[in-house]
């Protein structure tokens, strides 16, 4: 749900506890703005959703500013990626939370999953990243878990269905991590020349205007509770990017990234505890196959990474071809 970036350079801090601690607090922050936005989400337009997730986030996101030595570090060559990345994100958000009104949270959340699988296979046709035998066949078997989400009698809720077969929600889910994927390869592109805090700066400013060029035209005037929950959607995501950005500061990426995965369970506990939504086993039985598949990738890259890293010590010998 976050759709930013992350940090790529080694631990500043050798306290891995610290920083597991730090992204398992920062996916319950996350799973917590889910959650709100899932109970307003009938009652309040998509554009105004992404515009106060956005909007109050902005007041977290200037204190990683300040963190990152104030506002050089927003200092860019590049706007034309950043409106990419941003186009992408916005596009993903507003899809994503468009999910969340129609499905149960833990269906939207496992879906969402799907995202780093994409992401694979687009690294392949957009980056020209060698992708070969091993990862292809993670990501043919995650798509085998998505087909057993993606069954109507899998899936509780989502609308009618699209073409008779897919529930709408399941859809908007899928089309969200498509989205999330081209956003991911963006900042791929862009991690070499551009700190992580000014693409998600520019990232949330850019959601702030699209959500705020919406409101003339559709927008309900919160009243009573509402109005806190609103601001809160955006605090609780903003300061879930802090407390994230913070994981990475005591450990590195490789040993971070399969804790992404806690979302799911926190999904399920506010699924059940707050909405009474329990999960279908096909469900479930998808999840497990889309989330074993992404840590597969998570682990084989990461071998990959430490075998280019080796060559390169060992005098510029030619990088083993990834598989």
């Amino acid at each position: 749900m976050s759709a930013v970036a992350e940090p790529g350079s080694a631990a500043l801090d050798a306290t891995p506890f610290r920083g597991i601690l730090y992204k398992v607090c920062a996916t319950g922050l996350f799973a917590s703005m889910s959650a709100i936005i899932k109970w307003v989400g009938d009652d309040y337009p998509i554009g105004q959703l992404v515009f106060v997730r956005s909007f109050f986030a902005l007041i977290p996101v200037f204190l990683l500013i300040r963190w990152a030595g104030g506002l050089k570090a927003l200092r860019t060559r590049r706007p034309g990626a950043h409106l990419l990345r941003s186009l992408s994100g916005i596009t993903a958000m507003s899809l994503s939370f468009s999910a969340l009104t129609m499905l149960p949270i833990a269906d939207a959340t496992a879906l969402g999953f799907v995202a780093p699988l994409i992401a694979t296979a687009l690294g392949s046709l957009l980056l020209g990243e060698a992708v070969r035998v091993y990862r292809w066949t993670a990501v043919a078997i995650g798509f085998c878990g998505v087909l057993l989400m993606v069954q109507p009698q899998g899936a509780q809720g989502g609308g009618f269905l699209v073409a008779g077969i897919v529930p709408l929600g399941v859809m908007l889910a899928l089309c969200g991590a498509f989205f999330t994927a081209l956003a991911q390869i963006a900042i791929r592109r862009m991690s070499g020349t551009e700190p992580s805090i000014a693409i998600v700066f520019y990232f949330t400013l850019t959601c702030t205007i699209f959500g705020a060029l919406t409101l003339p035209f559709d927008h309900v005037i919160p009243t009573g509770w509402d109005i806190l929950l609103l601001v809160m959607i955006g605090l609780l995501g903003g300061f879930a990017q802090v407390v994230m950005t913070s994981s990475y500061r005591h450990a590195p990426v490789a040993t971070l990234a399969p804790f992404d995965y806690v979302t799911m369970l926190w999904a399920l506990l506010i699924g059940y505890f707050v909405f009474a939504e329990l999960p279908r086993p096909l469900v479930l039985a998808g999840a497990a196959v889309v989330m074993s598949s992404g840590i597969f990738i998570l682990w084989r890259e990461h071998r990959l990474g430490i075998e280019r890293a080796r060559v390169r010590r060992a005098g510029g010998a030619p990088t083993p071809p990834a598989v």
